[in-house]
């Protein structure tokens, strides 16, 4: 049996893994915070990435953008973790082998990696083209990549219920 099987067949028998698979309103409660956290990571993202892909905000400089939304990307990051933590440790071995959730974990990954260099390197430069209506094209790429993962998640979380 694989390791992490093994894993995630011990984490669902975790005293909070078997109260949120056998509460029957923790579960969904959890769902609905999730949700939330989603709408206010993608929501805040989105108006970031729409600003740096050249489409809206134009007038906005990106860096006062950032400012004021990253906070709200942040929050919502620390809710989706949490409560997706819990959704998932109730019901870990079940979704071992879903495609959907890997490719969820997987598009997660490539999120982060895409803020990573985004943030590593055309974000430095920022002060030089913060103000500009279109941003250079390693910005616009990396809003582009963020916009399509981000839904992406979010529909893959989606099919997990249904795979």
């Amino acid at each position: 049996m694989p390791a992490l099987l093994i894993a995630s067949k011990w984490v669902e028998q975790t005293r909070i893994a078997s109260y949120v698979a056998n509460s029957a309103w923790l579960f969904p409660t959890l769902e609905v915070v999730h949700i939330f956290g989603i709408v206010m990571l993608v929501g805040s993202t989105a108006i970031l990435d729409l600003r740096l892909t050249g489409h809206a905000f134009r007038r906005d400089p990106v860096v006062k953008l950032a400012k004021r939304f990253l906070p709200w990307t942040w929050a919502g990051f620390g809710v989706m973790v949490v409560t997706g933590f819990l959704l998932w440790a109730s019901e870990a071995s079940k979704v071992y082998d879903n495609p959907a959730f890997r490719i969820k974990l997987l598009m997660i990954a490539l999120a982060g990696l895409n803020a990573f260099i985004f943030h590593s390197f055309a974000y430095h430069s920022v002060d030089q083209w913060s103000e500009s209506s279109v941003p250079p094209l390693a910005a616009r790429i990396a809003g582009w990549c963020s916009i399509l993962l981000w839904f992406g998640i979010a529909a893959a979380g989606r099919m997990v219920a249904y795979i």
